[in-house]
């Protein structure tokens, strides 16, 4: 009975002029803040999928690294048990470490990450290619993919390049103190292709034969920096997980993709909610212009109160029709507003009508990822501000005392 009360004084001609203008100002407020919250959540959304994608092209599922140091021991047996672990789908044995690159008079330090044929099984770093060929060449003679801004640094051009880079590196297990030069290996390396994933790939990562690049590091044939690992299926990371773990032991450090990037993810989850606490902030302003309104309402309907009272309605039936009333606003401008942001966003999609400024990024228009949870939070938090911003007018109108002329 509140809601049919509540409807019919939302569609009732008022008396005063004022009462609809600024209950309408009151429900447009609510749908430009509603259609905010989803859009900047969505786009938020976007480019938080954008991201993601771009690292998990970089990071493995599951990386295997040693406990403490920089190298860890996998027997023969140790990686065929590998092999056998149900949902694993490949894995990559991994050398690397920081080098000086140089070509000419231009000089860089990069992380040098010597990988075996089956990194492309296990990381989509191949794929991303700019030019040139993902050719990692042999122990002999090593070919490198570049970043785009190690390519940038060194002033080449990674696919026709015609003199080799010179590469130093540290050898481990020796006396830097006592004779630096023998610490130093140093060779020369060919380039073959260029890829472009993300500025903190792009410069900072060399991409080569891991053979040419445990020679240099003296490793012993069992040595390696890391294990990269792909499982078949998302859903079994964590189950694949626990089974390396029951197979290593404590001396190896088993993480998944988000573990190797747990400050990035933490991140973007604090930014998104602070994001939605900002925008909050609108419709609590609405919910003024609500209070306002709701409070006409009552001075507008005593007559109505007074005669309900009078055949019976309790104080609680009262204060329901109004705490309805404002649900009511809330409802028809939170919905409105979704609605349309739902529109934008779908247009968004379809026909890129706003492009972001620039040209350095990967793409050239704002990427919107609907998100059904999204819908069901700002819903939600439109429900209880307009319950709270309805409460005190819907008590004054439930304490008003009978009177009847």
């Amino acid at each position: 009975m509140n809601l049919l009360f509540a409807w019919r004084y939302f569609r009732a001609k008022k008396s005063t002029n004022a009462i609809n203008i600024i209950a309408w100002v009151s429900m447009t407020a609510i749908v430009v803040g509603a259609a905010a919250l989803i859009l900047v959540l969505s786009v938020f959304n976007g480019f938080e999928d954008l991201v993601k994608s771009l690292y998990s092209t970089f990071y493995p599922d599951i990386k295997i690294s040693p406990a403490s140091g920089k190298t860890l021991t996998l027997s023969a047996s140790q990686l065929k048990q590998l092999q056998t672990i149900n949902g694993v789908h490949a894995f990559s044995l991994i050398a690397e470490d920081k080098a000086l690159l140089e070509n000419g008079d231009s000089r860089i330090l990069a992380y040098l990450k010597g990988v075996d044929n089956n990194f492309s099984k296990v990381s989509g770093v191949g794929s991303r290619v700019e030019h040139g060929t993902f050719d990692l060449g042999t122990d002999d003679h090593p070919r490198a993919i570049l970043g785009s801004g190690i390519e940038y640094a060194l002033g080449v051009e990674a696919d026709r390049a015609l003199l080799p880079l010179r590469v130093y590196l540290f050898r481990k297990g020796t006396d830097l103190a006592a004779d630096p030069t023998s610490s130093l290996s140093h060779e020369a390396m060919s380039t073959s292709g260029v890829f472009r994933i993300q500025q903190d790939f792009d410069d900072n990562y060399v991409i080569t034969n891991m053979a040419f690049v445990k020679r240099m590091l003296g490793l012993q044939a069992d040595e390696y920096t890391a294990v990269e690992v792909a499982v078949t299926d998302a859903r079994q990371t964590e189950s694949v997980r626990r089974q390396l773990n029951a197979i290593l032991g404590k001396g190896y450090r088993v993480q998944t993709r988000y573990e190797q990037n747990q400050a990035l993810y933490n991140v973007m989850g604090t930014e998104k909610w602070f994001i939605y606490i900002v925008l909050t902030l609108i419709l609590v302003v609405a919910a003024f212009n609500m209070v306002g309104a709701l409070t006409m309402l009552v001075w507008e309907k005593q007559k109505d109160i007074h005669v309900l009272k009078a055949l019976g309605a309790s104080d609680g039936l009262v204060q329901k029709i109004f705490l309805s009333e404002g649900l009511l606003l809330g409802l028809l401008g939170g919905g409105s507003g979704m609605l349309l942001a739902l529109i934008l966003c779908l247009l968004q999609r379809k026909y890129k009508l706003i492009p972001l400024q620039g040209d350095s990024f990967l793409i050239d228009y704002y990427p919107v990822k609907l998100v059904a949870s999204d819908f069901a939070l700002v819903l939600t938090t439109i429900l209880v501000v307009a319950l709270l911003a309805s409460w005190i007018p819907a008590r004054k109108a439930a304490a008003q005392a009978i009177e009847l002329r």
